[in-house]
């Protein structure tokens, strides 16, 4: 294999990236998928959506109609506003960063303001550091622990209060190129977050007896027993694959309902509403930037 690194001719993302193939004319499958959302029969998909959402709302009110998991960003400020709009009831559900910015405390209680209930989780900031060294020196992500409990915590949220459907975002498969199966896919299930979740290899059992980490430690961070799944009923849904999904148009709407972002672009980016939460994500992405750097052969 050539130790020369292939980008996309039209968003120049590296071949480097997880399961991102480049076509014999230079595309990339994320952008090839862009392409065909054009094809897409959207009126019908929001009917299926419609009628999806009205098997899972609510008979008599006496429970939330669905689970958003919510950071406060513009994407989760879209599902808000969009399932508020449907006349859904949700109960927004946020896991923490390990360290939240200004703006993004900002933008949280703007989310709230939308006139949602709102539940947010923090995991023991003593062990979250352990983790984070840990995900950092092994793996090269100090976003690990985030990467995990934005899946497992609403989860186990939906799992206490019997709340069986959770909306959440985008697909990344199909809206960074991913495998074609995948990238069409409309549920996010736990097979779908062992095979994409971003655990890179480390599983979260691997984590017990290192730097003192006991399995009490790691409870937010474990997926619920399928039994419990199986028993509320719990369904997780890619609202991009119903409804037309695009990060700026995302901001856009965020922004008119009072969605805050920075004056300049964000380090690392050439945009200034993404990643407005974690003080710690210019670390995340250098690291990222030095892993893309590595010939494809050097990639596990």
């Amino acid at each position: 294999m050539s130790d020369t690194i292939k980008y996309c001719r039209r968003c120049v993302m590296p071949e480097t990236r997880p399961d991102l193939v480049i076509d014999e004319d230079g595309v990339c499958s994320a952008c090839r998928y862009i392409e065909q959302r054009e094809e897409i029969k959207w009126r019908e998909r929001k009917e299926e959506l419609l009628s999806i959402l009205e098997l899972y709302r609510s008979k008599d009110d006496s429970n939330y109609d669905c689970i958003i998991p919510v950071s406060g960003g513009k994407d989760s400020h879209f599902q808000a506003i969009k399932m508020l709009e449907l006349g859904m009831n949700p109960l927004c559900v946020t896991a923490t960063t390990d360290k939240l910015s200004h703006i993004g405390r900002r933008n949280i209680e703007n989310l709230k303001s939308l006139g949602v209930d709102y539940i947010e989780v923090t995991t023991n900031p003593l062990v979250r550091r352990k983790i984070n060294r840990l995900s950092l020196t092994q793996l090269g992500d100090i976003s690990w622990p985030e990467h995990v409990t934005i899946f497992t915590i609403p989860v186990r949220i939906a799992v206490k209060f019997n709340i069986p459907l959770i909306i959440w975002g985008e697909n990344p498969q199909n809206e960074y190129g991913g495998p074609a199966a995948d990238a069409e896919n409309n549920t996010l299930t736990q097979q779908w977050l062992n095979k994409f979740g971003g655990l890179l290899g480390l599983k979260v059992s691997d984590l017990i007896g290192k730097d003192g980490i006991e399995p009490k430690h790691l409870i937010q961070y474990t997926y619920p027993a399928d039994d419990e799944l199986k028993r509320v009923g719990v369904t997780g849904l890619f609202l991009g694959y119903y409804l037309p999904w695009d990060g700026y148009r995302n901001a856009m709407l965020a922004q008119a309902h009072g969605f805050e972002t920075y004056n300049k672009a964000v380090e690392g980016s050439l945009v200034n509403y993404e990643n407005l939460d974690n003080c710690q994500t210019g670390v995340h992405d250098y690291f990222k930037f030095c892993m893309c750097l590595a010939p494809p052969n050097q990639h596990q």
